[in-house]
C-alpha cells in the first residue's frame, strides 16, 4: 500500500501518523514494526524521522486468506481509488456471504478487484439489508479497513438515507431515540425494547403526498443497529412503504429505503469524498416522488 505524505503531515514521523492520525491498532503497528514492513522513499523506515511533503510511504501488509469467491457481474461504482471504493447496491442482493453464497455484492467486488491487490481482500465497512439499495463503502485492504472502521465508529463517515414512509408525517423534523433489540418471536426481526441497544434516528421531511398517503424522508443515524430505520419508523406509526415485515403497505415490491449519500474526509488523500447513489429500481420507486 502506497501513501504520499501530504503537506499537512510535514514534520510528523511515521509512528505519529500510525498512532495519532490513522489510529491504527497497537497489534497491527507492532506487526508492521517487527516485520520491517514500512519503507520511505524506498529506504527502510526510520520511525522517528520527520517526514517531508511528497515522501512516498510503502506498507507491505500481512497476506490475507482469500475466502470470498469472485463472481463475474457488473458493478455500479460511485467512487474508487487505491484504498477504497463505493458501490451502489441493487435490491435483491445481500452485502456479504453468510453461508455458501457466491453472488453477493462482496463477491462482485472481489471479481472487480482481481489482480489489483494480490493477497488482500475487500472489506465492507457497513451493510445494507438485502432489499435496501444504495451506497456501500468497501476498503481494499486490511490497513484501509481498520482506519475506515474506526472512522465509522467515531461517526466521521456520514450516511444519509431516503425513505418513503406510509402516511403523512406532520412534523418537519424528528428524532427517534428508542433502543432496539431482537424480536424473540421472529428469527430475523427487530423491535423497540427497553433492554435493547441504544439507537438514534434523525429524520427530515422532504415532501408529503397526501393523495398517495406517503412521506418522503431523509434519515441519518447516530448508531447502526440492524433494521434501525425500519424499526424506528414503524414504531412511530409510519413504517416504510413496501416493508411488510414491519407493518408497511404493499405499495412497492420492497421496503422503500435507499442509502442516498455517503460523505467523509479521505484519511490518506485528505480530500472530501461525497457520493450520491442513483436509484436502481425498475419499475421506479423514488423517481415519482422527487
Amino acid at each position: 500500500m502506497r501513501i504520499l505524505i501530504q503537506e499537512q503531515w510535514k514534520g510528523r514521523n511515521i509512528e505519529d501518523l500510525l498512532r495519532n492520525e490513522w489510529k491504527i491498532p497497537k497489534k497491527l503497528i507492532h506487526t508492521l514494526r517487527m516485520d520491517k514492513a514500512i519503507t520511505i522513499n524506498d529506504q527502510l523506515a526510520n520511525w522517528n524521522r520527520p517526514l517531508n511533503h511528497g515522501d512516498e510511504v510503502f506498507i507491505s501488509l500481512p497476506e490475507e486468506t482469500d475466502d470470498i469467491a469472485p463472481y463475474p457481474s457488473s458493478l455500479d461504482i460511485l467512487y474508487e481509488d487505491d484504498y477504497l471504493l463505493v458501490v451502489n447496491k441493487p435490491s435483491e442482493m445481500v452485502t456479504h456471504p453468510n453461508n455458501n453464497e457466491t453472488n453477493t455484492l462482496s463477491n462482485l467486488v472481489v471479481y472487480h478487484l482481481q489482480g489489483q491487490h494480490k493477497g488482500q481482500n475487500p472489506h465492507h465497512i457497513h451493510r445494507l439489508d438485502k432489499n435496501t439499495t444504495g451506497a456501500i463503502l468497501f476498503a481494499k485492504n486490511i490497513f484501509s479497513q481498520v482506519v475506515l472502521d474506526r472512522m465509522l465508529a467515531d461517526r466521521e463517515i456520514k450516511r444519509t438515507y431516503w425513505a418513503l414512509a406510509d402516511g403523512v408525517i406532520k412534523s418537519k423534523n424528528g428524532k427517534i431515540t428508542e433502543p432496539i433489540g431482537r424480536d424473540r418471536h421472529h428469527p430475523t426481526k427487530r423491535r423497540v425494547s427497553k433492554t435493547g441497544q441504544h439507537a438514534i434516528t434523525h429524520y427530515h421531511v422532504i415532501n408529503t403526498f397526501p393523495k398517495d398517503k406517503l412521506t418522503l424522508l431523509e434519515c441519518s443515524l447516530e448508531s447502526g443497529r440492524t433494521h434501525q430505520i425500519r424499526v424506528h419508523l414503524s414504531f412511530i406509526g409510519h413504517p416504510l412503504a413496501g416493508d411488510q415485515l414491519y407493518g408497511g403497505s404493499s405499495t412497492f415490491k420492497r421496503q422503500a429505503l435507499h442509502a442516498r449519500n455517503l460523505e467523509f474526509m479521505h484519511p490518506f488523500l485528505l480530500k472530501k469524498i461525497r457520493v450520491t447513489a442513483s436509484f436502481l429500481d425498475y419499475p421506479p420507486i423514488f423517481e415519482n416522488y422527487i
